[in-house]
């Protein structure tokens, strides 16, 4: 398997430290907010990548952390808690927060297929491993003790820059947004490891230390967490693209520190969702949750699908004509799918065939495109249907779109129409496509019930997946614009 790898910049055989058995960790969400489907682009890909691992035959142990306490508002080490933030906007507490939107993210997740990792830890739980890492790192001379809060000393690394080629001046204070010069620090690069009151008094959540009272950094979450739960040797590390700096690379730079030896070879970076009007963020424009889609009437696996079409490498441009095209798509796979009869005659020999070329999708740096399409290529293949079925069913097992579930409520669906057409007399005159003959018999029974906008909408989905319908004299007529 060839995978990308954003620490060395170029695609690179994927290996790791203990054969056959992977060590996977994902940053996972701060929870003072709802996530928006462009967060939710990031984790359907892991979920991909963690699914695709298992079905090559790996042993996998993916960790992740929940965010609930140190993320502030820049992601480096100025303005609010978010945590704090939230809280204040609900007017409930930091840990009534945390629980509402923690709950929420994974019923989220649940709606896309996405698989729970094997650990799910919050930050809040594990004071004392980052206190232990921070007092290490102490000892050792990699972070120092001023005004109040700890930091880390990143003058002592022979490289800090990991995911791109800064010059020095690159972060000078004022470039970035956000940014406030902190007359504690003795290099501008130097990040918050504990901090103490003397930088926020009104902190909700705080623990005592030996640097008094305080709380940890946003980017020792993330090292403590994975190395309790995967061990001194990580093989790969996932996340967002707006995590590699400086919330990735601070990660690195303490636990090598800490640990004295290479930590994660490996990284594997999501780039972003956006619309129209650039990136995605909770601050501006409509916030678009999965919620919002189901509100709006789309299945969230079509928006799974959607993320499937890209690679995970390329920006993503999302639009609301881009997603009615998905779910043409999606509605018309799910069709082609239900007419294939279930049966018992599955020929190995073509089924292996056709797993090869998914896998070789798969192992050219995750392409989840090219994977979609030899969904595409087992419907055309010559061989039974009931081999398609069971190859579809396969390559479900990372794609996790539902294909033969739903397929077959679609085959009853039609089934139940064709009878109905069968007892009514209601003639649908078209091109023998099943899945359409029962659309147009639902637009006829809602009609029938006087449920005009059900039949509206139907024939809206009928439109968007390019068919013309007419009603004739006793039934309809349709055909493929």
């Amino acid at each position: 398997m060839q995978l990308y790898n954003s620490a060395t910049r170029k695609k690179e055989e994927f290996k790791t430290h203990t054969p056959g058995h992977v060590e996977m960790y994902t940053c996972g969400p701060t929870v003072y907010h709802f996530a928006h489907i462009g967060n939710l682009r990031s984790y359907i890909m892991e979920d991909v990548l963690e699914k695709y691992l298992r079905y090559a035959g790996y042993d996998v142990n993916r960790v992740m952390n929940i965010t609930d306490v140190g993320h502030l508002t820049s992601d480096a080490d100025e303005g609010e808690d978010k945590m704090l933030k939230g809280a204040k906007r609900e007017n409930k507490t930091v840990m009534d927060i945390a629980k509402f939107y923690t709950d929420a993210f994974f019923e989220d997740c649940k709606k896309l297929n996405i698989k729970t990792p094997d650990v799910v830890q919050p930050a809040t739980g594990l004071i004392d491993d980052y206190i232990h890492i921070v007092s290490t790192l102490i000892e050792k001379e990699y972070a120092y003790f001023a005004g109040g809060n700890v930091y880390f000393d990143t003058s002592k690394l022979d490289r800090y820059y990991i995911f791109n080629d800064h010059n020095e001046d690159d972060l000078a204070v004022g470039v970035r947004e956000g940014v406030e010069e902190d007359a504690n620090k003795r290099n501008k690069n130097d990040f918050v490891l504990w901090f103490t009151k003397s930088k926020f008094e009104d902190q909700a959540l705080k623990w005592d230390s030996p640097w008094g009272v305080g709380y940890p950094g946003w980017h020792i979450e993330c090292s403590g967490i994975s190395m309790k739960y995967n061990g001194e040797y990580l093989d790969l590390h996932c996340g967002g693209i707006d995590n590699a700096f400086p919330h990735h690379t601070n990660e690195i730079a303490q636990s090598e520190a800490y640990l004295g030896h290479p930590w994660c070879p490996q990284w594997f970076h999501v780039h972003h969702l956006n619309t129209n009007d650039g990136k995605m963020s909770k601050s501006k424009g409509e916030f678009l949750t999965v919620s919002l889609l189901e509100e709006k009437g789309y299945d969230p696996l079509v928006y799974r699908m959607f993320c499937l079409q890209s690679h995970y490498r390329k920006g993503l441009v999302f639009t609301w004509e881009n997603l009615d095209n998905a779910v043409g798509t999606f509605n018309k796979l799910i069709g082609r799918i239900a007419n294939l009869k279930p049966g018992s005659d599955v020929d190995e020999a073509a089924a292996q065939e056709l797993k090869a070329k998914f896998q070789a999708a798969l192992d050219n740096d995750l392409n989840t495109a090219q994977a979609m399409t030899t969904v595409y290529d087992v419907l055309k293949a010559k061989t039974t249907d009931a081999t398609k079925l069971a190859v579809l069913g396969d390559f479900d097992k990372v794609l996790s779109l539902d294909l033969l579930a739903k397929a077959e409520a679609k085959r009853k669906e039609n089934e139940k129409a064709a009878a109905a057409k069968n007892a009514g007399g209601y003639t649908i005159i078209g091109e023998g496509d099943p899945a359409i003959d029962a659309l147009v018999m639902q637009r006829y029974e809602a009609k029938k019930a006087k449920n005009f906008a059900e039949a509206d909408r139907i024939r809206d989905e009928l439109k968007a997946q390019g068919i013309e319908i007419t009603d004739v004299p006793g039934g309809a007529k349709w055909s493929r614009g």
